[in-house]
């Protein structure tokens, strides 16, 4: 499995012929390192409504002629501008010829923007599992800590994790860090953090501090990707910056 990180909370991920894009918010992302018309996937991923999360997917989902799969009421919204629409919920699994997605508990908000004001149901927010040959990646979405992340590390054998570091909006290095050591990943990745002044942090410190407590990561700058190879637990193999 690869996994690319363009900014913010998005990431490609890719096993064998097939990729998945999760959150494409890269119009107006300060640190996107592609452009939507840059994306080629087999199905657009959505963790929850807001617009740094919905971003391009319905764009990207037109031009691939792919699927968008996000909870039920994201999935209605998107479907209402055009969007073709696979829709979940939370507890729910479904696989798709490239692999399965399971969408866990968040504790966040998901109102989505509408234009000229005010907001329109957005139902609950997400964290992602995501299977893909014998891989599993969670983006653990926008949340809070919660202690239901330890039965998540009990019941899945995660190769990856994505978690919020960004603090004000989502867990902070902080948190993070607990959750770390209840998923029981073999790779973390931080995410949701620099993107915009609120939510700047040192992610090189809490690298460090992973690693003290005995875990694996990695800090993807916009662009680079990682191989995630199984041994007895996820390893990362190799880092590299992708144009």
């Amino acid at each position: 499995m690869n996994i690319r990180y363009l900014g913010h909370s998005c990431f490609l991920v890719r096993h064998g012929e097939h990729t998945v894009v999760i959150d494409p918010f890269l119009t107006g992302n300060p640190l996107a390192a592609a452009r939507p018309e840059d994306i080629q996937a087999s199905a657009v991923l959505v963790t929850h409504g807001h617009g740094d999360h919905v971003g391009d997917a319905a764009a990207i989902a037109a031009r691939c002629g792919c699927p968008v799969i996000a909870n039920y009421e994201v999935s209605l919204h998107l479907s209402q501008q055009g969007a073709q629409v696979e829709p979940m919920h939370i507890g729910g699994a479904r696989t798709f010829p490239w692999g399965t997605v399971k969408l866990t508990q968040a504790f966040h908000g998901s109102g989505i923007e509408l234009e000229g004001g005010g907001f329109k149901e957005g139902g609950m927010p997400a964290g992602i599992l995501l299977t893909m040959g014998p891989y599993t990646f969670y983006h653990a979405g926008d949340t809070a800590l919660f202690g239901d992340m330890k039965m998540l590390g009990e019941l899945n054998r995660i190769d990856a994790a994505a978690l919020p570091i960004g603090d004000v909006f989502t867990m902070g290095p902080d948190d993070s860090l607990i959750a770390a050591s209840w998923l029981k990943a073999g790779l973390y990745i931080p995410m949701h953090y620099n993107t915009f002044p609120p939510i700047r942090q040192d992610a090189d410190a809490w690298l460090e501090r992973l690693r003290s407590q005995g875990q694996s990561g990695t800090v993807l700058k916009p662009g680079e990707s990682c191989d995630i190879k199984r041994t007895d637990a996820a390893v990362i193999s190799g880092r590299s910056s992708v144009e």
